[in-house]
């Protein structure tokens, strides 16, 4: 179990994520929503010790989640990660045994036959001598999605995995995801998609800095909280945004 205690991140005198709690179980995948500038990926980093905090704790099972990143997987924004990197496919999936095996000890077949399933997974393990700067954006998710199944986390963080992929990644994305799931493990997963993809969540998190809302889909996606998080209300000049007004919205500010 995931559990985020009032935590809170700020930047020079600016509240990038203000007291935010809540709790997330074995075998659950989470969605979290929220424009851009609500502080989505900057939760995550720091539940992960990437800032550091101004207040709140994030433990995972009873204890630290920075003692413990052995056991947490996290799949960056695409725009993170530089892909003129001189590494093949396969090498980059390999890069996730690190934490177990260690930077200077040679990988067993084990961790060998790891990275080939994940691959295989993927739909990638054709491309396992290509450069990752070599593949398509879809191809190149598809890559990271791998590296994460090799780890054998228990918690996995994606931040906008669904972003500018092609629809056969995105399926076999939701597939893995239904399937991490059935092996109880817990994820948590950043999209801006407010379409019927979000049937594919077992709770949401709507973030604006603070938390708006957390729940099921029907509890969360309600007018109300929609105009809160995307900072949209009824005045003379802005007519309210609503989730009927936008059945197959990506809301972006």
């Amino acid at each position: 179990m995931l559990e985020v205690c009032n935590l809170s991140v700020n930047y020079r005198h600016n509240w990038a994520v203000q007291n935010v709690s809540f709790t997330l179980q074995a075998g659950q995948v989470t969605g979290l929503l929220g424009s851009n500038g609500a502080g989505k990926s900057t939760l995550i980093e720091a539940i992960l010790g990437l800032v550091p905090l101004a207040n709140g704790v994030v433990k995972w099972a009873g204890k630290p989640v920075a003692k413990q990143l052995d056991k947490v997987a996290y799949v960056p924004q695409r725009s993170q990660i530089d892909w003129d990197y001189p590494v093949t496919v396969e090498r980059a999936v390999m890069m996730g045994r690190v934490a177990t095996t260690g930077w200077f000890r040679q990988h067993n077949r084990r961790a060998k036959m790891l990275v080939k399933n994940a691959l295989e997974r993927v739909g990638m393990w054709q491309y396992r001598q290509r450069q990752i700067g070599e593949l398509s954006g879809g191809q190149q998710q598809r890559v990271f999605i791998a590296r994460a199944i090799a780890q054998e986390a228990d918690l996995l963080l994606f931040d906008e995995p669904f972003n500018n992929v092609d629809r056969q990644t995105e399926i076999i994305i939701f597939e893995i995801f239904a399937e991490l799931k059935a092996q109880q493990k817990t994820l948590l997963v950043i999209s801006h998609d407010l379409s019927e993809t979000l049937n594919h969540y077992d709770q949401l998190l709507l973030l604006n800095k603070q938390l708006i809302a957390c729940g099921s889909q029907a509890e969360v996606l309600t007018n109300e909280n929609i105009n809160r998080a995307y900072d949209r209300y009824d005045n003379s000049a802005i007519q309210p945004l609503t989730i009927n007004h936008y059945p197959n919205a990506n809301l972006v500010n």
